[in-house]
């Protein structure tokens, strides 16, 4: 208990000698009594303030001046175009793939049906407003296309040249509302089977297919084929339309109507091919079947 009265009274006397040095040395100022002991106190601390403040100021003028000189405003500029051309070249290299991949698909939807083709790029479709669902292909009578021909990709049909130059190609989209097309359900008999109809374009996303049995019965997800015209033109035979999404009732018509979705998506077109050749033989359903 007299140890804790000790030491709150000695403490109160250092605080005491404390505001009376702070409030003498104010006073003072440059005569304060207290100089030599302050003088000194900056004597030793001095050094180290310097020291410090020397490390301090290059460091700050390095940041300051970070990406301000000529050199590393040259560098960041020489940087800047590397990653563009890397970032240029990983996505020609992506897009070179996609198109290989497709012209792989087609190749083998060629073989299999026994089409001549002539692959093409897509290059531009028409505006919408034009009422026109149709694309301008990179290849014309020097390749060998002509006005009425089969237009198919890797997936199925894509509509038929209604326009040929000397380079280029107008195709006519099947999905073009005013595009019509003979088609038939694979098989030649059975539930759905073997059932042939006329197939209208819908704008992207639906087909509308009248079929001529009014009391066809038509499963959902039959596929849908191309039926073929007199010597494969406009269109050859067993090119894949898409798939039945729905049956209409239709209690008194004469004909049955389905909706059908693609197999193709139009919109995302860029390699295609123009059959230049119809098959020798009608593949039937050899590029639907499973």
């Amino acid at each position: 208990m007299r140890d804790d009265k000790r030491t709150r009274l000695l403490l109160a006397v250092l605080l005491a000698a404390a505001f009376a040095m702070i409030t003498v040395d104010a006073r003072g100022g440059s005569r304060s009594p207290l100089q030599p002991l302050r003088s000194g106190g900056e004597a030793v601390l001095g050094p180290v303030t310097r020291s410090v403040a020397a490390v301090e100021r290059p460091v700050g003028d390095f940041v300051h001046g970070l990406g301000h000189s000529k050199q590393d405003q040259k560098q960041i500029a020489l940087l800047k175009t590397q990653n563009a051309a890397l970032r240029e070249q990983a996505e020609t290299a992506a897009d070179a793939r996609a198109r290989a991949a497709e012209l792989d698909k087609l190749l083998h939807v060629a073989s299999v049906g026994g089409y001549r083709t002539i692959p093409a790029r897509v290059l531009s479709f028409a505006p919408q407003q034009q009422g026109t669902w149709s694309a301008t292909i990179d290849a014309g009578t020097l390749d060998g296309v002509k006005p009425g021909m089969t237009v198919l990709d890797g997936d199925g049909l894509v509509g038929r040249t209604v326009a040929v130059g000397r380079d280029t190609a107008t195709v006519l989209l099947a999905d073009d509302p005013r595009f019509t097309v003979g088609v038939r359900t694979p098989g030649t008999g059975g539930a759905g089977g073997g059932q042939v109809g006329l197939a209208t374009g819908g704008g992207p996303g639906a087909f509308s297919v009248q079929f001529f049995d009014p009391q066809a019965d038509i499963p959902l997800g039959t596929p849908v084929l191309t039926f073929g015209s007199a010597g494969g033109t406009p269109f050859v035979p067993g090119v894949p339309l898409g798939t039945v999404t729905s049956v209409q009732p239709t209690p008194g018509a004469m004909t049955r109507t389905a909706i059908v979705k693609p197999y193709v998506a139009y919109d995302g077109l860029q390699t295609v091919g123009v059959v230049v050749e119809p098959p020798r033989t009608d593949p039937r359903d050899a590029l639907v079947a499973h």
